[in-house]
């Protein structure tokens, strides 16, 4: 028991040292540094809003657009930047694998933490923009730490199985970008699902990202926004809900068994 109490201390020691490295090391040298993980979804939600408020004005149908906007870039975002780094990780730290033996895993794992300091003061923007235009918090607030859970959840999940598989798989980083950008569009983050046709907005709500997109919006933009029970029937509506730790148990099961592996394909 002492073995197994000191290997989980060094293996949790190592992660949190891993994430902290990387979270410096990704803005060292920028003049904004640490600025730059507030701008860049700050930029892509500045251009959204001028685009559908001011040339498409689909925002006019939306209440608080600007925050209901903001919030899904946010999460967005996360998944985005959380799934894309943690693939390359593994490989991108060949050679301390070919040089030094530890658990594989807290790397993929490191960089998802990392992503979520960076989510984390993205965040912080949310509620300060929730605050300043006076929509004020709710008590139902806390059940965000759910949702922020399950978003973790998902994204660690498809995190380690990409990371294990573009060891392999080179071509698998410019098919995830391009899944991804047609995610984003499939995905409720400019537009509400109330303009999308009855039988497809019932499968766009499956998505467990969408799911996950909205619920958050019904907690921090309106408590009259709509989620998945609204637009599927049960026992479907559980289906984004169980999607999440499917994933995680089938990223885990699959970068554990082939981590083995990963010095001699590197």
């Amino acid at each position: 028991m002492l073995d197994l109490n000191t290997s989980l201390h060094r293996t949790r020691t190592l992660v949190r040292e891993l994430a902290i490295t990387d979270f410096k090391l990704k803005y060292q040298g920028l003049a904004l540094g640490y600025l730059w993980s507030l701008a860049k979804p700050l930029m892509l939600f500045t251009v959204l809003y001028f685009v559908f408020t001011r040339l498409i004005r689909l925002g006019d149908s939306v209440q608080n657009y600007a925050l209901y906007l903001l919030l899904g870039v946010v999460l967005w975002s996360y998944f985005f930047e959380s799934t894309t780094v943690a693939m390359m990780s593994v490989v991108e730290r060949r050679d301390l694998i070919r040089k030094v033996y530890f658990p594989r895993i807290v790397i993929p794992i490191a960089t998802s933490i990392t992503s979520l300091i960076t989510l984390g003061l993205n965040l912080l923007v949310v509620f300060v923009f929730v605050a300043v235009t006076g929509i004020g918090f709710r008590i139902t607030l806390p059940l965000l730490i759910l949702l922020l859970v399950e978003l973790y959840v998902l994204s660690l999940g498809f995190s380690l199985l990409l990371a294990a598989l573009y060891v392999k798989f080179r071509d698998l980083r410019p098919i995830w970008e391009v899944g991804l950008q047609l995610l984003f569009y499939a995905t409720p983050i400019i537009y509400p699902l109330t303009i999308v046709p009855k039988r497809f907005a019932g499968l766009m709500a499956l998505s467990p990202i969408a799911q996950i997109i909205e619920d958050s919006r019904k907690l921090l933009v309106s408590p009259h926004a709509l989620s998945t029970v609204d637009y599927v029937q049960w026992p479907l509506a559980l289906i984004p809900y169980i999607i999440p730790p499917a994933v995680l148990v089938l990223g885990y099961w699959y970068f554990e068994s082939t981590a083995a592996q990963f010095a001699e394909e590197l």
